[in-house]
């Protein structure tokens, strides 16, 4: 034991869960977890043990691993990591501290998951994310509540839209600016990272292909901001519930640009060492990632969508490694006086997947094609993982699922619920075929 002892990390930090349906609560607990240390190691619970001692996970083992990965203040990710967390086990990968949140997790017969590491006085607690978690994002689901729903975050952010009285509103929108500035930290979770800026148009400009308006670019957070020689990149979306299917397509972009910059000698001897000479290495490419208002997803989607608001999902997005930039208030449709306009310059390219969510009887990536800049990410294996997709996986195990929540003392949803839900995407289907929407 002195032998492992003498090779443990103090500065390695481990940190274990489900991560299922992955939330900003979970990046929460990440970027707390990752500011105790130098280090974080992820361990992710496989199916089987999460089924065992929880019950049904909404997301396989590889769909949480790519959203682990993705959050920018993990190190490294461990699979099939034990429910009950093990010294040995964490011994092998030397992380001398184990974090979990201010709650208790207990596993199928009652005890406490990090009984073992609470007795060798290895274990930190990090205070649990508010307001967020995957039995309320399930709640909205089932009984299509709008109740979430941000009118403008900018008002949000300064308590003047919100519930409460006044100097409520003003403390929750400084509670959600200081999250803001948390996620939009970099690698470390301490330095600025991550650029931050609000557009400001009318809502055709923002929902509709109908008007072609520059709008208006306000800077809420300034990060590490572009560096010499990196390609602009935009991508936009709702990025609704943050999954496989939206991280796997920033990583191919990102993958996309490296490729292109090595053909191009980005990565060769001279030019590293040059870039190096100047402070430190960097890759190639300025992800910009726009975010659409909660209005606009739901104009063209309809029912309670989009599930996560306008704020869960920026911090969503801002906490993922593949994004470098983040526009609340994103246009649906990209035009030439928004590219054009655009704080970093116009971007070297845009890009699209082969996600479609939201389906459309236009196209709205018109401009950036005429612009000779639009460029396809390729299918790929969570390419059918979105929002609709998830709430559907939720719908067709509703027992299960509820079973799992009742063990944690929620109340059931009802069968009543799912029926309306069910009518409810129906109808959403036939609006979108009289539209004269492809259906897939």
């Amino acid at each position: 034991m002195g032998e492992e002892e003498s090779m443990l990390y103090d500065e390695r930090i481990w940190l274990d869960g489900c991560w299922d349906f992955f939330h900003h609560g979970h990046a929460g607990a990440m970027l707390q977890a990752r500011q105790l240390g130098s280090e974080l190691y992820v361990g992710v619970h496989s199916d089987e043990d999460i089924l065992r001692n929880k019950g049904p996970t909404v997301m396989d083992l590889d769909e949480r691993l790519a959203a682990v990965d993705a959050c920018r203040w993990v190190t490294k990710s461990v699979p099939d990591a034990p429910y009950v967390t093990e010294l040995p086990f964490i011994g092998k990968y030397q992380c001398k501290y184990v974090v979990h949140g201010d709650d208790i997790t207990s596993d199928s017969n009652g005890e406490d998951c990090y009984r073992f590491v609470k007795q060798a006085g290895r274990f930190k607690v990090v205070k649990r994310t508010p307001s967020i978690s995957t039995t309320d994002l399930v709640g909205r689901m089932l009984l299509c509540t709008k109740t979430h729903f941000i009118t403008s975050l900018e008002k949000m952010l300064a308590g003047q839209e919100g519930n409460g009285t006044q100097e409520e509103r003003k403390a929750e929108g400084a509670a959600m600016m200081t999250r803001i500035r948390q996620y939009a930290t970099d690698e470390g979770g301490i330095n600025p990272g991550v650029d931050v800026y609000f557009w400001t148009a009318s809502d055709a400009a923002k929902a509709e292909d109908t008007r072609e308006e520059t709008g208006t670019f306000r800077q809420l957070l300034k990060g590490k901001g572009i560096k010499p020689g990196q390609r602009v990149v935009y991508v936009d979306g709702g990025f609704d519930l943050f999954s496989s299917g939206h991280i796997e397509f920033l990583r191919r972009v990102v993958l996309a640009e490296e490729e292109l910059a090595r053909t191009e000698g980005w990565y060769s001897k001279q030019a590293v060492d040059e870039r190096v000479g100047k402070g430190a290495d960097y890759g190639p490419v300025f992800v910009v990632a726009g975010v659409h208002d909660d209005r606009v997803i739901n104009h063209w989607k309809g029912i309670n969508y989009p599930i996560m608001n306008i704020y869960e999902r920026g911090l969503c997005v801002l906490q993922c490694r593949y994004v470098n930039a983040v526009i609340f208030g994103a246009p649906f449709t990209p035009t030439k006086s928004y590219l054009t306009a655009l704080p970093w310059g116009t971007p070297d390219a845009v890009y699209h997947g082969p996600t479609a969510f939201i389906p459309l009887s236009y196209d709205p990536y018109t401009a950036p094609k005429e612009m000779g800049i639009f460029r396809e990410v390729s299918v790929h294996k969570f390419q059918d993982v979105n929002a609709g997709s998830i709430v559907q996986r939720i719908l067709k195990s509703r027992d299960l699922y509820e079973e799992r929540q009742r063990k944690k003392g929620v109340k059931a949803v009802g069968e009543a619920a799912q029926r309306e839900r069910e009518i409810l995407e129906e109808e959403q289907r036939l609006r979108e075929e009289k539209r004269g929407v492809p259906q897939a």
